[in-house]
């Protein structure tokens, strides 16, 4: 099992309530961010949830950890960040009710976001590289909800808020609780119940997550043996999980010890929620901006050819 870096910044962090000092547009109100309804959201986001109800299982969590493995030197493509975001320049998340944006754009705003409000840098780096894993478009397809082609496509395997599965979906912190009978293991005795296959306070660590772009980019991290401390792969593992860090949900399953963890992870998913900003197009300042990027690669382990 690799070893992760522990950050030199280790103390609790202080999560903002107010996020004017982030926000890069005053096109929205706080309220208007992350609504989810059938009837005002837009089709596609609404298929999207429909189908991460349906096929977000416990065997399929099973069948992409299989798919996706990095033991013993397996990987998939040798590319280096810059070519990865290359591949990504024309991705749009199907499951974002705020803004189609590129996910190069989106990345950028938020890793300069973090780098404004005077964070470590590592944190900055986190920004930049969060949502990288949804490259898992290159070796996906419909089926398996990893069509990034198009916005359009079946994303349910990419992006979108995930739960825990194997143990029951919580009606009262996911969005779209309508659907949550659609799940097959919530028709499974081993996996429909608030415990399922988990033991009481067996901790963060132990919970699998809807199959997404998360746990494959914290995969794809530690196999490449990222200096990246464990506070910011807690980060990019763990933004998605809004039932548990935003809605509480599975406390009964964490250790005292995660709520701190889960901290960090709300302190960048304040970044990453609100500088998403259609009129903030910096992406003509990379050529000025990158070369900062390419020294904090370097500095977490990260230049050159990558395992993916």
């Amino acid at each position: 099992m690799k070893i992760i870096p522990q950050a030199v910044v280790v103390e609790r962090p202080e999560v903002p309530t107010t996020f004017e000092d982030i926000k890069t547009s005053s096109a929205k109100a706080d309220d208007e961010f992350r609504v989810y309804s059938e009837e005002t959201s837009l089709p596609r986001v609404v298929e999207h949830y429909r189908d991460m109800r349906r096929f977000q299982t416990v065997d399929f969590y099973r069948r992409m950890e299989q798919k996706y493995d990095f033991e013993n030197g397996n990987y998939r493509r040798l590319m280096s960040i810059e070519e990865a975001f290359a591949e990504l320049e024309q991705y749009v998340d199907a499951s974002d009710p705020d803004l189609d944006l590129p996910n190069k754009l989106h990345l950028m705003q938020t890793a300069e976001g973090v780098r404004r409000a005077g964070h470590p840098d590592w944190m900055v780096l986190v920004g930049l590289l969060h949502d990288m894993g949804k490259i898992m478009f290159l070796w996906g397809n419909g089926d398996d909800g990893q069509d990034g082609y198009s916005p359009n496509g079946k994303q349910w395997a990419l992006g979108g808020d995930t739960f825990v599965v194997g143990c029951r979906i919580p009606d009262d912190a996911v969005v779209f609780p309508q659907f949550n009978h659609l799940n097959p293991d919530m028709h499974d005795p081993r996996y429909n119940t608030p415990l399922g296959m988990y033991e009481p306070e067996c901790g963060l660590d132990q919970l699998c997550f809807a199959w997404g772009h998360d746990e494959y980019m914290f995969r794809m991290l530690v196999a490449n043996d990222t200096k990246i401390p464990q506070e910011g792969l807690d980060m990019i593992r763990y933004h998605s999980a809004y039932p548990m860090h935003d809605k509480g949900a599975y406390r009964h399953l964490l250790q005292a010890k995660d709520e701190q963890r889960l901290d960090w992870v709300r302190l960048f998913n304040r970044f990453d929620l609100y500088t998403k900003d259609g009129q903030n197009d910096i992406r003509n300042d990379m050529d000025v901006l990158w070369p900062y990027y390419i020294d904090l690669l370097e500095k977490y382990g990260l230049g050159g050819k990558l395992k993916w």
